[in-house]
């Protein structure tokens, strides 16, 4: 399971997306990206985030560590901007704190990536339906002569409406979109990543996910939604088997 630590102090915000993540402190020594459940799409863009993290990782993607973090109210008390502290104390509990990998840079067509890289990176956006690895925001970073794959806040959009689940798997991607997509042919690798994206490997991804944060959203009925959170990670599971199946749709 995820770790669990606890946050110390909130360092600066990080205004590059529009969730307004936070750098952070935690009680064991790491600085951690926090992703707050009181930012924009709520808990479901953290259930993306560790749902694509953790299949990123049984497809030997390279990203970042997760964790869960407790976050205190005071400490966005303590924050002078008030957009800071309105999010930071609207999000007291539980979040999601991504490892702070310290001087990387964000990709630039400049880095050279294998082909093989390449293609199973765009392998997974077009399986997980992630509109946003583009040229104008490409959510990759270099670390250590590597490329890292961070941000799929924006994945899995078919739980925003559940009633469109079905059309969600069979849906196309767009390549022509996507950074890598002139580097990579992800049909060369679809064999070799369908295999690892077994039922067991789409339930341990789901199992890292804290039951609060599958439950239904009382503010936003929807009445296809899971009724609890061992229904939500079976339909996380039958949608991403069922999106496996439809590879023609998708595959370029």
């Amino acid at each position: 399971m995820l770790p669990r630590i606890a946050a110390t102090a909130y360092l600066t915000p990080l205004r590059e997306g529009g969730s307004l993540p936070g750098l952070m402190e935690a009680d064991d020594s790491g600085t951690y990206v926090v992703k707050f459940t009181g930012a924009g799409q709520g808990p479901k863009a953290l259930v993306a985030e560790i749902i694509v993290a953790e299949l990123a990782r049984a497809l030997e993607i390279r990203t970042p560590d997760l964790a869960l973090i407790d976050v205190d109210a005071e400490i966005g008390r303590r924050e002078p901007d008030e957009e800071v502290q309105e999010l930071v104390t609207s999000s007291a509990g539980l979040n999601l704190a991504i490892d702070f990998l310290p001087g990387s840079v964000g990709y630039d067509r400049g880095f050279a990536v294998a082909r093989e890289e390449a293609a199973k990176v765009v392998w997974l956006d077009a399986f997980v339906a992630n509109v946003d690895r583009s040229i104008r925001n490409t959510n990759l970073l270099i670390w250590h002569r590597n490329l890292w794959v961070i941000d799929h806040g924006a994945c899995l959009r078919f739980h925003h409406a559940w009633s469109s689940r079905d059309s969600f798997a069979r849906s196309t991607y767009n390549y022509a979109d996507h950074v890598l997509s002139p580097l990579a042919d992800p049909r060369q690798v679809h064999d070799q990543l369908a295999q690892r994206v077994s039922a067991e490997a789409i339930a341990a991804a789901t199992a890292q996910v804290p039951d609060a944060w599958l439950a239904p959203d009382p503010d936003r009925p929807d009445p296809r939604a899971p009724v609890d959170a061992d229904a939500a990670r079976a339909a996380y599971c039958d949608y991403l088997l069922a999106r496996l199946d439809a590879a023609e749709e998708w595959l370029p």
